[in-house]
């Protein structure tokens, strides 16, 4: 046993280049704050020349799909996931030792970055990393054959479920989806108490436990902190969910959709019912035409894909921030080529960790294209202005801040802010803006409940509250509790509903998606009222002003190198998430859908 601990441990200092390796493997008793110190340096240095070579074969993978293009990627993805396990492994040695305030965050910070921590067995470690490719196999490849005989894929069905108001077409491809999941369960169970044992050996009680301790507050905590924000909301949510309803069972007949039950989940416009944007044309206003089609203006004043990003990145240069550096624009994908497939979904990219900075997009000439490119180039100056950090805090503050800043520069595309572009030339009195509030709404205030349910789940199942024989029933019942939606038909004994979304089968933590959806018109709010704003917060625009750019980058340039509250005080004066915000910034839809409600039964 000493002797093929002592091979063991030669081989790890080989491999992670830590210090004061020898023959004899350290004890976490006889390491020192200097042991910790030249760990986090060697591992900052492996992880520049990893993270590099992953972004660039990411890159090429993107743009350039081919058999040698995927295993280079998947390469490059095998090599950063084994230095992961490294990494945390080598950093939970360090718990019991007295380390700087500094040393301890980089140390949790590489505890924590494992989504699924592998077990400290080599063939558990293999089994695991088997079952995550083979559960995304099952998702990627997943098609549905209709009664016709017609082989859809879930580009197929969701397109239609968006589209179509034919009540049993909508049925037959929800459930068809969801006949892809059922085979995905023994794996995602084996998945599950394989990666619990992972995360029982990094100090954690389960992996639910290690998810929520990446917050920068006792995990117990973060969960109830969620519950406060959500009940928050939950009053504004109820009076949409109830003139959503209403709306439905004018459409489908109140046989369909009764009064007194939950929404069917395939009526909302969207394979899982987690935005509702698709049925506006369903529940619309009446008389809310705002008068233009950004679309429209777009191309009455000329604007190509190009221009549209050049828009995009004025807004930024408005708030005092540096210009894009001409490598961007010389290496970015605007448009799909002709000669070639690329992945098209949008996604913000820094390949060296300094000024390399990229947006791949197939642009599509419309305003929610342009919508769409602000929050891309969010993205990018977010990571821009935290280059200077260290390695390891070269990241958003929590997992939610990142898609959250992109979604905060978002907001400000209003109607002042085209008007001040030139792109429209008056702005819509306020009469119409409960249509544009309600397009909103039905995407933004319909995902919260959804955002918060999908890890409520997933803990409850790694804690061992929720078993295997209970995945569906547990899942519908916080469906019903939190966004009361209920599954059209009885599912099967055998059914894997949680299984149909893909961040289940793929690992994929989901409470940064809710965070994300708080923290925008939090900053939104904040970002308004440092720039003087008089106008209602839902028709406020940052655009061109100073002050709230330079609030901005001060929050942007902290990276991950402080506890998240601290970046949260700087921008909204508190350390505390407030998703009261939202209730501002919605405030004239909500006093609207509270006289449209009355009389009805209404509640969840």
């Amino acid at each position: 046993m000493k002797k093929q601990l002592k091979k063991s441990f030669i081989a790890l200092c080989i491999a992670a280049t830590i210090v004061g390796c020898n023959t004899t493997p350290a004890t976490t008793t006889s390491l020192t704050q200097q042991d910790a110190e030249q760990f986090l340096n060697n591992v900052e240095q492996e992880l520049i020349a990893l993270n590099l070579a992953g972004a660039r074969a990411a890159w090429i993978n993107a743009n350039f799909i081919t058999h040698d293009t995927n295993a280079l990627a998947a390469n490059a993805d095998q090599k950063s996931t084994e230095a992961g396990v490294r990494f945390a492994m080598e950093a939970a040695k360090f718990d019991n030792v007295d380390v700087t305030e500094d040393q301890r965050r980089k140390l949790n910070i590489l505890k924590q970055s494992l989504v699924m921590p592998a077990p400290q067995n080599a063939e558990k470690s293999a089994r695991l990393a088997t079952l995550g490719s083979q559960l995304n196999s099952m998702y990627g490849r997943g098609s549905y054959t209709t009664n016709s005989g017609e082989t859809l894929s879930l580009g197929d069905m969701t397109s239609t479920m968006a589209t179509s108001r034919d009540y049993d077409e909508l049925l037959e491809m929800w459930q068809g989806w969801r006949e892809v999941s059922p085979e995905m369960k023994p794996l995602f169970t084996e998945q599950s108490a394989l990666a619990n044992e992972g995360a029982k050996g990094l100090g954690y009680r389960d992996l639910g436990t290690m998810w929520r301790s990446n917050y920068d507050m006792p995990a117990d905590e973060f969960a109830k902190e969620l519950d406060r924000l959500w009940l928050q909301v939950k009053p504004l949510y109820e009076d949409l969910h109830c003139y959503v309803k209403d709306k439905l069972a004018e459409q489908y007949g109140e046989d369909k959709v009764p009064s007194d039950q939950p929404i069917p989940a395939h009526l909302l416009g969207n394979m899982w019912a987690q935005t509702w944007g698709n049925i506006y044309d369903v529940v619309a206003p009446e008389n809310t035409d705002p008068g233009y089609d950004v679309t429209k203006q777009l191309a009455a004043h000329q604007y190509d894909e190009i221009k549209m990003v050049k828009g995009a990145e004025h807004f930024f240069t408005s708030l005092g921030f540096e210009p894009l550096p001409e490598t961007f624009w010389e290496r970015s994908l605007f448009t799909k080529p002709k000669d070639r497939d690329v992945v098209c979904h949008a996604s913000a990219w820094n390949l060296d960790a300094k000024d390399d900075i990229r947006i791949k997009m197939c642009i599509q000439k419309t305003g929610e294209e342009f919508n769409v490119i602000h929050h891309e180039l969010g993205h990018n100056f977010y990571q821009r202005a935290y280059k200077n950090q260290p390695t390891l805090y070269q990241g958003s503050a929590n997992d939610g801040f990142h898609e959250a800043i992109g979604d905060t520069i978002a907001l400000s595309v209003t109607p002042k802010y085209l008007k001040e572009i030139g792109l429209i030339d008056s702005i819509p009195d306020e009469s119409k803006d409960i249509g544009l509030l309600m397009k909103m709404a039905l995407d933004k205030v319909a995902f919260i409940p959804f955002g918060l349910l999908v890890d409520q789940w997933r803990w409850k199942v790694y804690s061992g509250e929720i078993t295997p024989e209970n995945y569906n029933t547990a899942w519908w019942e916080l469906r019903e509790k939190y966004q009361g939606i209920a599954a059209p038909v009885a599912r099967p004994d055998n059914a894997f509903d949680p299984g149909a979304k893909y961040h289940v089968p793929g690992g994929v933590p989901y409470s940064r998606y809710f965070l994300a959806h708080i923290q925008q018109f939090e900053f939104h709010k904040a970002l308004c009222e440092i720039a003087g704003n008089t106008d209602p917060i839902h028709r406020c625009s940052i655009y061109n002003n100073k002050e709230a750019g330079k609030a901005l980058n001060e929050v942007l340039e902290m990276g991950q190198s402080k506890p998240w509250q601290q970046a949260y005080k700087v921008l909204t004066g508190s350390e505390q998430m407030d998703a009261t915000a939202i209730l501002d910034y919605f405030a004239p839809l909500h006093k609207w859908l509270k006289k449209k409600n009355q009389g009805k039964s209404c509640g969840i």
